[in-house]
């Protein structure tokens, strides 16, 4: 089997759609040798922020000389970038291998009635290659949910993350907060360590607490007040942190290369994720902990990708990532002349994103991304149209891209171009925002 059909292969199952239920992948599992029973896990779930705690954890551990498994959920830059060990993605061929290996047991479960999604293959071959190459732990993001959610077939994790909460995915989920916390502490396992990002609305905590008390887990909540910021820019942040665990107690600077202040909160859900590690034994030094932070890579999210106009590519596409975002603009780029590039999924909560946002911009140009799932451009347009601000609609991204980068230049001398919404819309504009002289 080559790279290609391998990727035809996974595609197919998407027409399956998503069932509730993790039976189907824990038997798949079995029957491709129980991988996931030789590996040992971080557990990430959350609404906003849990892609950029699995990228600060990976980039830590990985420097802490632990080979480092990342599995993260959507892609950006291509569809391997799924699949990670110490930073780089599967080889082709290891890809194709795997799923050869695992489609036989595929076809197997189909014919016996058992019909496996897209989701449910990719986890299983990615647990296979981190098997394969003895990764010493995997940083796990779930996808969807948690308690329904096909990662959520692992036994107890070294520790268990959840980040932020904010209504995404309701009809799924659930339509308040407490209910979606409720899904997300599905990855709450018994006798473990869990890390509750320190900012949440209201009821969160208490549904966290309850799940972690019922299964015997010690709850860290990670103390914003613990960092304090020094310098924020484009180009990323400097700040302190001090808790009681890690640097021996004493305060301590580090860098980050991601841009927001809602960095920084997600950067001390790491340390402080960090810190349960070290207690469950791992072996991570200072300068792990602060090259590991430096280091990080992250693309997409509030990504710096040109500085003439300037242009931040954002996968901001639900409340909780228009609220940051919103933030970071209002924070680094006032007294910019700003057009916004937005493309969204019809399924999101769009309006409460776009009330965020849309009043921030001079000028807006509304696209359609690449997914089924897609809103048009056109009708988006008629939506952002509502906030009163100048808006378009281009069905060609490049296209979208240069008008944008036009409009922005005759705009003022300081200028900037943002891009944002779907992650499947990210994916594309980073290619074509990079490819441009």
């Amino acid at each position: 089997m080559t790279y290609n059909e391998a990727v035809e292969k996974i595609n197919s199952l998407l027409v399956f759609g998503s069932k509730p239920g993790l039976e189907r992948v824990q038997e798949l599992v079995e029957r491709i040798g129980s991988p996931d029973k030789k590996l040992r896990f971080v557990h990430v779930a959350g609404t906003n922020g849990k892609g950029s705690v699995c990228a600060y954890l990976s980039s830590i551990l990985r420097a802490a000389g632990y080979k480092t498994g990342l599995f993260i959920s959507p892609f950006v830059l291509e569809f391997r970038e799924r699949f990670q060990i110490n930073g780089e993605m599967i080889p082709e061929q290891d890809l194709a291998d795997i799923i050869e290996q695992i489609w036989r047991v595929v076809l197997e479960m189909k014919n016996e009635g058992k019909i496996i999604t897209e989701f449910e293959l990719v986890f299983a071959a990615a647990l296979k290659w981190y098997e394969r190459e003895k990764c010493d732990v995997v940083v796990l993001e779930t996808g969807l949910g948690g308690r329904f959610d096909a990662t959520n077939i692992i036994s107890t994790p070294l520790s268990s993350v959840i980040m932020s909460i904010s209504l995404d995915h309701t009809a799924i989920l659930g339509d308040t907060c407490e209910k979606i916390a409720f899904e997300k502490c599905g990855i709450i396992k018994p006798d473990g360590i869990t890390v509750l990002y320190g900012e949440q609305p209201d009821g969160v905590y208490e549904v966290v607490k309850n799940a972690a008390d019922e299964r015997n887990n010690k709850l860290i909540v990670a103390d914003i007040s613990s960092v304090k910021c020094i310098s924020s820019g484009l180009e990323g942040s400097v700040f302190t942190f001090r808790n009681d665990i890690l640097f021996n107690g004493e305060e301590k600077e580090l860098s980050i290369p991601l841009i927001g202040d809602h960095q920084l909160k997600n950067a001390a859900a790491a340390l402080y994720t960090v810190a349960a590690l070290i207690e469950k034994g791992l072996n991570i030094s200072d300068n792990a902990i602060i090259n590991g932070l430096a280091e990080t890579v992250f693309p997409a999210r509030a990504e710096l990708l040109k500085s003439n106009p300037v242009v931040l590519l954002d996968g901001a596409h639900n409340p909780g990532g228009a609220k940051a975002l919103s933030s970071l603009i209002k924070s680094h780029l006032d007294g910019y002349y700003k057009v916004a590039v937005t493309g969204m999924l019809a399924d999101k909560d769009i309006r409460t994103a776009l009330s965020m946002l849309i009043p921030l911009f001079d000028e807006v140009i509304t696209v359609t991304p690449d997914n089924p799932r897609a809103m048009s451009a056109e009708d988006l347009s008629t939506m952002v149209s509502e906030f009163g601000v100048p808006v378009g609609y281009e069905n060609d991204l490049r296209k979208a891209y240069r008008k944008a980068r036009t409009l922005a230049m005759n705009g003022s001398d300081k200028n900037a171009v943002v891009v944002f919404g779907s992650l499947y819309l990210a994916s594309d504009m980073r290619r074509i925002i990079l490819s441009e002289k």
